[in-house]
């Protein structure tokens, strides 16, 4: 059993340093007290080690794009540089909202969306796709994010996910209104999307009539 020699306590297990005073402890060490936890080492390890490669990639690009003045041909004046490392950010932001305690996946899956549709807009808008974006990327991402939450609500015992399922029906219906009123011609993808929130919602209230009651009464303070 190992001392602590300023303690004067005696230690059992291997520990290396005194839990008090974090002195180097004398003496013959025991069996450990408790087995490794190696997963969880092994999955802190491949995170430092993924951010590590991040950070390389972005001080390189960063590097390249304004020491080197190398640029994207034709978009000369485009920092591509911030532009990757924005989207290497938020991937990183993805990844730590993953594993954070106490937030639901349909809150995860729909925090997720806004954002990278967000980052996405921008990078649509220093390149030139914005139109294309908006026309199709965007009611597409929004029509998986709304068929996700449905199976979500469908399984979640909890009722957390039901929220997310009501919401989506406002964003899928009310873009539609919007361009719809705006006098110009809606994407069929706009379209396809409002009749999809329309469905999702009827699935819901069939499959799920008091859970959606409950959750519109909870929202409305009725």
């Amino acid at each position: 059993m190992k001392k602590c020699p300023y303690c004067k306590i005696e230690i059992g297990g291997d520990l290396k340093k005194c839990p008090i005073c974090q002195s180097k402890l004398q003496g013959d060490s025991d069996d450990a007290y408790f087995p490794k936890i190696t997963t969880l080492q092994l999955k802190s390890f491949l995170y430092k080690l993924q951010l590590f490669i991040i950070w390389i990639i972005v001080i390189a690009a960063l590097g390249i794009d304004f020491l080197f003045d190398l640029k994207i041909p034709p978009f000369v004046t485009v920092h591509w540089s911030l532009i990757l490392a924005m989207w290497l950010i938020v991937f990183e932001f993805g990844i730590m909202r993953q594993f954070k305690r106490g937030t639901g996946s349909a809150r995860k899956v729909t925090m997720m969306m806004f954002i990278i549709l967000l980052m996405l807009f921008v990078t649509a808008y220093f390149f030139g796709f914005l139109r294309f974006t908006l026309d199709w990327i965007t009611p597409c991402a929004i029509t998986g994010t709304m068929i996700a939450n449905f199976v979500l609500a469908m399984i979640d015992k909890r009722g957390n996910a039901m929220v997310y399922l009501l919401t989506n029906l406002l964003v899928g219906v009310l873009p539609y209104i919007v361009i719809h009123f705006s006098l110009r011609e809606v994407p069929a993808t706009w379209i396809i999307c409002m009749l999809m929130s329309i469905i999702l919602f009827v699935g819901a209230v069939i499959f799920k009539g008091r859970s959606v009651a409950a959750e519109i009464r909870r929202r409305l303070n009725l």
